[in-house]
């Protein structure tokens, strides 16, 4: 989209990408591990409890938060909040160890042979394919 009102062009950089779920430590190890990370010091809330687990993957921070009203959407029926693909050299066996961290494979799988859908442990669906 252009700027028709002569400002200067907006050239904003994404820092992070949040995600929430019922367990973000959970989910943050989860993550770590498909993407060959660690799971950094935990932010804490106002209470002094850890809330926000970060997780880099080269230039990219995520942030998993645990969220108390968190529901899994009920896939494929609802719209998804977030959604991520990964890719792997060697996808079946990443699909073998990451059923082994957590996930399970429904059985609604559009992706025919090019991707394949995946629910990480807070439920939510995420897509591997080859790299």
């Amino acid at each position: 989209m252009a700027d028709t009102d002569n400002r200067p062009a907006l050239a904003g950089r994404v820092t992070s990408h949040a995600i929430w779920s019922d367990d973000g430590r959970r989910l943050a190890e989860f993550y770590a591990a498909a993407l060959g990370s660690e799971v950094s010091e935990a932010y804490r809330d106002e209470q002094g409890r850890e809330a926000a687990f970060p997780v880099r993957a080269g230039e990219t921070m995520f942030i998993f938060w645990t969220a108390a009203s968190f529901k899994a959407p009920e896939w494929p029926q609802d719209e998804l909040v977030f959604h991520m693909d990964i890719a792997f050299d060697g996808v079946e066996a990443a699909e073998q160890r990451l059923v082994e961290l957590g996930a399970r494979k429904p059985g609604h799988q559009p992706g025919g042979e090019h991707w394949t859908v995946l629910l990480d442990p807070s439920g939510q669906p995420f897509c591997i394919s080859a790299g």
